[in-house]
């Protein structure tokens, strides 16, 4: 009998077991919605500004070099000292070249006595030949040594010429009038032939010359047509107009960023390798969208922004165009529109298709703004 009983008993207390783990589990809370700021967009006005650092240099530079190797002898001028064409601004030894100078010029007096010797022959033995004394053949054997002796006479003149040239290459003139940006050689140093010693910037035009960063280059080349370029010069009154004038085709491999030159013309208040602040700007344009900087965030390599569903209070991604900044917003090229609600805080912890709510009342539209 009491086992029966303990048989019929087993069942209940599992039954009761069983509804005490039900009490025990709480049902699952849904999940909060987060609260969010929000904007509603507006059509407004915005202009282009590219700011970048740049340097003054000439439009021509000249590596100066002596086309004579030797022993630098004197430096007449320093960096950053004007000079004027013809100038004299360096010297060779002279000494090797005065030595070379004057055996061209004994080679050629001694080419020039066997000429004259060779031609007095020449016409004793044509004198003989006519009185039947010698025979036309020995008078073409003279007349071949007259010939090869008048050869000699022209390529000892011709050597004598050069080494005179030589012997006046040995003093380095200014091709130009300019400044002197880099000294290269001192007295004392062997240079070879060739061997940049100096470095003249030539007087004319001047350029500033600055950096872009890759991302940058295919708008600067639009706005560089329809825009103004200033360049801001450290005591220079007013800002420069500029030209764009030469844009490079590939990076630069250290920096990777391409090289910009622009046409500033004669500046005579402007010295060269002086620092110069370079603005691209273009007129205002309307109906374009702006942004605060923290609306916007980065996916996949793109700028993008969480647009709000007021139907369903859903959060979506969108990948916009930024054209630029103003202060503390972004315009926006392309990807909204005006009256479009967008995330304005705090998405850098949404996700796509997030339920969210308003943090406050909705935005109210704003009537966009008269053009």
């Amino acid at each position: 009998m009491k086992k029966s009983l303990a048989h019929r008993g087993a069942p209940l207390f599992a039954i009761l077991l069983m509804g005490l783990a039900a009490c025990g589990q709480k049902a699952a809370e849904p999940e909060a919605e987060r609260a969010v700021r929000t904007l509603v967009l507006q059509a407004a006005e915005a202009g282009q500004e590219l700011v970048y650092a740049g340097e003054l240099r000439s439009r021509s530079e000249s590596r100066l070099a002596f086309r004579v190797p030797g022993k630098v002898l004197e430096r007449r001028v320093g960096l950053g000292d004007t000079v004027k064409k013809g100038q004299l601004l360096m010297r060779l030894d002279p000494a090797d070249l005065q030595l070379a100078a004057e055996a061209a010029q004994a080679a050629l007096r001694a080419a020039k006595a066997n000429r004259d010797s060779q031609a007095a022959d020449m016409k004793r033995f044509r004198e003989l030949r006519d009185q039947g004394f010698i025979s036309s053949a020995e008078l073409e054997r003279r007349d071949a040594a007259y010939q090869a002796a008048l050869s000699q006479y022209e390529q000892a003149r011709a050597q004598a010429k050069a080494q005179a040239n030589q012997k006046d290459y040995g003093d380095l003139l200014a091709d130009a009038a300019g400044v002197i940006t880099s000294v290269d050689a001192e007295p004392g140093t062997v240079v070879a032939a060739g061997t940049p010693v100096l470095r003249l910037a030539q007087d004319g035009p001047r350029d500033v010359v600055f950096q872009v960063p890759e991302q940058q280059v295919a708008q600067l080349r639009q706005l560089a047509g329809s825009g103004r370029l200033s360049v801001a010069i450290p005591g220079v009154a007013e800002p420069v107009p500029a030209k764009l004038r030469e844009l490079a085709q590939a990076a630069d491999p250290v920096t990777q960023t391409f090289i910009v030159k622009a046409d500033i013309g004669p500046q005579r208040d402007a010295r060269i390798g002086q620092t110069a602040t370079v603005t691209l700007t273009t007129a205002k344009a309307g109906g374009v969208v702006k942004l605060p900087m923290s609306a916007v965030f980065e996916a996949k390599g793109k700028p993008q922004v969480f647009v709000l569903d007021p139907a369903t209070m859903t959060v979506r991604t969108r990948a916009i165009e930024v054209g630029g900044a103003e202060g503390n917003e972004v315009v926006v090229l392309s990807g909204l529109s005006a009256q479009q609600e967008v995330v304005s805080a705090g998405v850098h912890v949404l996700r796509d298709g997030e339920k969210v709510r308003r943090y406050g009342a909705a935005p109210a539209a704003k009537p966009a703004a008269s053009r």
